[in-house]
């Protein structure tokens, strides 16, 4: 991708609707914080029909569905996904996530290795999905998908 692409073509700011979020762990606010730090650090995101950004993006739940409100020069769209593919992913990467920050404290290295083998195979599996699921819409790379995964974890945290 040339510079002026890298440019344009990237998020500029993202904000996840208060009223789909819930109160979190210390953890879950630390991973949700790195990811929007390391989304707006580095990110591809194209939307279709756009001419270019920076964009931004205004993340939420609505009526149980995942809403991705998009806006950049010339460019307003609303692109609405159901969540359903993603329940079980979502699910299993909680509960790895849960046994992970306990193992930071009280496991052997080995042991905080392995889950941490299994929490990234989880993103990644989530990552892709996200990524064929927003084809046609919007394109990313893996790692900004990746991050927007974490984002709407983060919607789905429920104390």
């Amino acid at each position: 991708m040339a510079d002026d692409d890298r440019n344009t073509n990237r998020l500029q700011s993202v904000e996840l609707d208060e009223e789909s979020l819930a109160a979190v762990s210390r953890d879950q606010e630390q991973e949700r914080q790195i990811a929007v730090f390391d989304l707006l650090e580095q990110n591809v995101f194209q939307p279709e029909g756009a001419n270019g950004g920076p964009f931004d993006l205004k993340m939420g739940l609505v009526e149980n569905r995942l809403v991705f409100d998009v806006t950049g020069p010339d460019y307003a769209r609303r692109h609405i996904l159901s969540l359903s593919p993603f329940r079980t992913l979502i699910k299993d990467y909680f509960m790895i996530c849960e046994s992970y920050y306990q193992a930071i404290r009280h496991a052997t290295p080995q042991q905080i290795e392995t889950l941490d083998m299994g929490r990234r195979g989880l993103h990644n599996e989530a990552s892709e999905l996200l990524q064929r699921r927003l084809a046609g819409k919007i394109e990313t790379d893996l790692d900004t998908a990746r991050r927007l995964f974490t984002l709407i974890c983060a919607l789905h945290w429920r104390g």
